[in-house]
């Protein structure tokens, strides 16, 4: 009898815990420089769209030069600029995605 309450007990355990990872869902960006802008494509590993959600690009001084939202196709466009810094997306705990300038490629 008390086998039995274990293995239940350990097969609740297991299936909530899968089913968290199930749930979970991650955010991804993309960077390229397209002339004479950076473009970026952001979204969740869930498929769901960024729409909505703040980017900021900012200086290795940590003065942000540009924040902007996402478009409704999941796009964001910067101007260029001079200087070493990065492109964050911060869509809360556990959502940050950081891209540095030397990570970007031309497209």
């Amino acid at each position: 009898m008390l086998n039995s309450v274990y293995r239940r007990v350990a097969l609740v355990t297991l299936v909530a815990a899968w089913s968290q990872v199930a749930l979970a869902h991650f955010p991804f960006v993309e960077c390229t420089k397209e002339t004479p802008d950076i473009v970026c494509l952001g979204g969740f590993s869930d498929g769901s769209s960024a729409q909505g959600v703040t980017i900021d690009l900012i200086s290795y001084d940590e003065e942000i030069i540009a924040s902007k939202t996402f478009d409704d196709h999941s796009r964001v466009q910067f101007e260029p600029y001079d200087g070493e810094f990065y492109i964050l997306l911060d869509a809360g705990p556990g959502h940050t995605v950081e891209v540095d300038w030397n990570e970007i490629s031309a497209r």
